[in-house]
């Protein structure tokens, strides 16, 4: 039939179910837990009361087996119509995939082994006006997989466990940290100078305050007030915003963990993000051995988690690609990039000339977890400079699976250097100087390691997702035009120049 069949028949039953004087759209009904939960307690013979949406029907006569779903799994039930009323047997005939029942019955097990419910009376909770995707073929269609993700869910298998296992990654990063004595915290998410990072942020207005506020693109320097404060260990899961791109890897907002510990390093911290994230992975997946298959379901590479991770600094990559180069003058390095095969632009400072180089030839090829360390000042305006080199600082960017996952540093707490180095990245807009945060340090920061960790990035290389969409529940998408469903359909995302960079965020 038509689709519009198919709505005309859902409207007509539901007409039938109100001249019945049936609530379609019910109220409350108590269950003995979820699907899941319904399944462990069985026990043969046992009343059961549990609910949720009819995903399978087998007609057999007088005989139904009816499958109920939620999140959690599935669960059979049988009903014999002949043990229903007449009433109740007409308006179970009104019932279509989809629809919300509760139920109240028996355990008891099929001749096949199949845990079930018999069922001595149900209720219609929820009429549903549409048909649901094919179980068989799921949502195969990009497009609607992001703009219907309750479609793509009810579906699709594999979709439903990867946002389980992301709610159960921010479940145990709450627990490690928790075990080794840090404390959550809040910072605020409109702010009135946009700091912590180099990008550009959303803007809103405050009409009570009659001032500006931006959507924070780090929380990085309430964080640290913190620390002056004196909370010795903290950490916050927060939301972050910025008014940039998108890219399989990139969001508009996005998830992510920063921490701070007083007294410690970068090198403490990289410890600390190290055993992490391989608690994480045998936890929540079971290995060290993360496998990504593509849509065919071939292995396309395997990322090796055992510890130790290697650790390397950044001039050392640099020089191993090419040994000359911190030797050439700025054409020079132009004219390699171009034998090298990296992109870069005439007016581009030579630090920046440099990490275009590290992105495309060290990041991107880089698939089992390495720690870059040691990397110039000018990339990282918030962290302590290197004792016996004041042209590096002392931080490691940890990159995993071609990206960088989670960076760290030795957080920089003398506020005269500060001061000079944000006056440096402000240029003429010293008014973004967030004075508020240059007067908390001049009452006295403890030294202390910070990391950021990209929560989206690491739920995809955990779970083998190979875009950030597949990660997020309600990722932002342009309009609906012909062009965008075209691209959606295909898989093509709209590219974005990585506007991000790696300057001073701990937001990867």
């Amino acid at each position: 039939m038509e689709e519009n069949e198919l709505l005309a028949i859902r409207r007509q039953k539901l007409h039938r179910l109100q001249a019945r004087g049936v609530n379609a759209f019910g109220t409350r009904f108590e269950t003995d837990g979820t699907i899941a939960e319904v399944r462990q307690k069985f026990v043969e013979g046992q009343k059961v009361r549990v609910a949720g949406r009819i995903t399978a029907h087998r007609n057999m006569g007088k005989s139904q087996f009816v499958d109920l779903s939620d999140v959690t799994g599935r669960i059979q039930i049988f009903i014999s119509l002949k043990g229903l009323s007449p009433d109740d047997a007409e308006m179970f005939d009104l019932l279509d995939m989809g629809d919300f029942i509760g139920v109240s019955g028996v355990y008891f097990t099929t001749r096949t082994g199949e845990l079930t419910v018999r069922v001595e009376s149900f209720r219609i909770l929820s009429k549903a006006l549409r048909p649901l995707p094919d179980k068989w073929h799921g949502v195969a269609d990009v497009e609607t997989r992001y703009r219907q993700r309750y479609l793509d869910l009810l579906a699709n298998p594999d979709s439903r466990a990867v946002f389980l296992q992301r709610s159960r990654i921010v479940q145990e990063i709450r627990q490690f940290l928790f075990e080794r004595g840090f404390i959550e915290v809040e910072t605020p998410m409109m702010q009135a100078i946009a700091g912590g990072a180099a990008a550009r942020p959303f803007q809103t207005h405050h009409n009570a305050l009659g001032m500006g506020l931006y959507l924070r693109i780090a929380p990085e320097l309430y964080l640290k007030r913190l620390l002056v404060g004196g909370y010795p260990k903290i950490f916050e899961l927060n939301r972050n915003f910025r008014n940039e791109g998108i890219s399989r890897r990139h969001n508009p907002e996005f998830t992510m963990l920063e921490a701070y510990w007083a007294y410690a390093d970068y090198e403490m911290m990289a410890d600390l993000v190290e055993e992490l994230i391989c608690t994480l992975a045998e936890k929540v997946v079971g290995t060290l051995r993360i496998e990504h298959r593509n849509a065919a379901g071939e292995l396309t590479k395997t990322i090796n988690l055992q510890r130790p991770w290697r650790r390397a600094r950044y001039h050392d990559l640099i020089t191993a690609i090419d040994p000359d180069w911190f030797g050439r003058s700025k054409p020079g390095k132009l004219a390699r990039c171009v034998e090298l095969n990296v992109e870069v632009r005439p007016e581009m400072e030579e630090f920046e000339i440099t990490q275009q180089v590290f992105e495309k030839l060290v990041e991107e090829k880089t698939i089992d977890p390495l720690y870059v360390t040691h990397l110039p000042k000018e990339l990282v305006p918030l962290a302590k400079q290197n004792l016996q080199d004041p042209a590096i600082v002392d931080v490691y960017e940890l990159i995993v699976n071609g990206q960088e996952l989670s960076p760290g540093y030795s957080e920089l707490n003398d506020p005269v250097v500060q001061r000079e180095r944000l006056l440096a990245q402000a240029g003429e807009e010293v008014q973004k100087m967030d004075e508020d945060f240059l007067l908390a340090l001049e009452h006295g920061m403890p030294p202390a390691g910070g990391i950021g960790l990209g929560i989206d990035r690491l739920v995809m290389m955990l779970t083998g997702a190979e875009s950030i969409r597949d990660v997020i529940l309600f990722p932002h998408l342009k309009p609906r035009t012909v062009e965008n469903a075209t691209n959606a359909t295909s898989g093509k995302m709209p590219q974005m120049e990585d506007s991000e960079g790696a300057a001073n965020e701990k937001a990867p």
